[in-house]
């Protein structure tokens, strides 16, 4: 295996199949390719993918079906690619389980450099399946810098403790399962300790490296964040009549609510 991790490309156009596995190649991937849905789901179950590229119009089923199915055993990071730009499709994949979307026909750097940024903030069991539901030893941090009153490297706010470390989260000391991406906005969102967040800053907080302070920021970006929130508060069983933690500041983004004593 590369010490890079394992890609598999899904996608039945040939063309487009031999570019992404070129890009990733050249990125230091072992890659593997398959053309069906049913095949691509048993090439990263076998091959115990770290990154996945994953074509909406498979010839056997939809590339949503796919990712459900590659949901039940891997936290593999997954890029959709489609060919459509339409916000439910955008909003499907995310709700799936996708981390990021991309339109066709995209740049071959654009690509590199997205799963680039993903690969410098690892998730626990992106190699492969889900972490188990236990508090593990902190490793070495891949967050961004970390607030200088966090203690032993975690984050707290009403029951909720992010060790962003070993990037777990626990929820009343219950560990959730969180993409890569509800992560680093939710760390973004405690390290700021109830300051306004706009919706632009979390797309960066989102996608890290990969969008500076001068990049543009799409409405298809900016939703996409709007839908991870939406996950989040899922997960974190928010009540939306009073929010414990987070808040949503109308026509401009996000905050930590109150603490509570209780």
């Amino acid at each position: 295996m590369s010490e890079t991790g394992v890609a598999v490309v899904i996608e039945d156009d040939e063309d487009v199949r031999n570019l992404v596995h070129a890009v990733l190649k050249d990125a230091g991937f072992e890659v593997h390719s398959a053309s069906t849905g049913r095949d691509g789901v048993e090439v990263v179950r076998h091959q115990k993918a770290s990154i996945i590229t994953l074509d909406v119009g498979l010839p056997d089923m939809d590339g949503y079906e796919v990712l459900r199915r590659i949901r039940q055993f891997s936290d593999a990071y997954v890029v959709m690619l489609t060919a459509r730009n339409d916000e439910p499709d955008t909003l499907t994949a995310f709700l799936t389980g996708a981390d990021d979307y991309m339109t066709k026909p995209f740049l071959p750097r654009e690509l590199r450099a997205r799963v680039t940024a993903m690969m410098r903030r690892p998730r626990n069991g992106v190699s492969g399946a889900k972490p188990e539901p236990e508090t593990p030893a902190p490793v070495a941090p891949s967050s961004p810098a970390a607030p200088s009153n966090a203690e032993d490297g975690v984050l707290k706010h009403n029951g909720l403790a992010l060790n962003y470390k070993s990037r777990m989260v626990a929820l009343r000391g219950d560990v959730l399962t969180l993409t890569r991406s509800e992560f680093d906005l939710l760390f973004d969102l405690l390290r700021a300790k109830g300051a306004v967040r706009t919706k632009a800053d979390l797309v960066r907080a989102a996608r890290g490296e990969f969008y500076d302070q001068d990049s543009y920021i799409s409405e298809a970006d900016e939703r996409a964040v709007e839908t991870h929130i939406g996950n989040l508060r899922r997960k974190l069983r928010e009540d939306p009549n009073s929010p414990r933690f987070l808040q949503t500041v109308r026509g401009v983004g996000y905050r930590l609510a109150p603490k509570r004593l209780d």
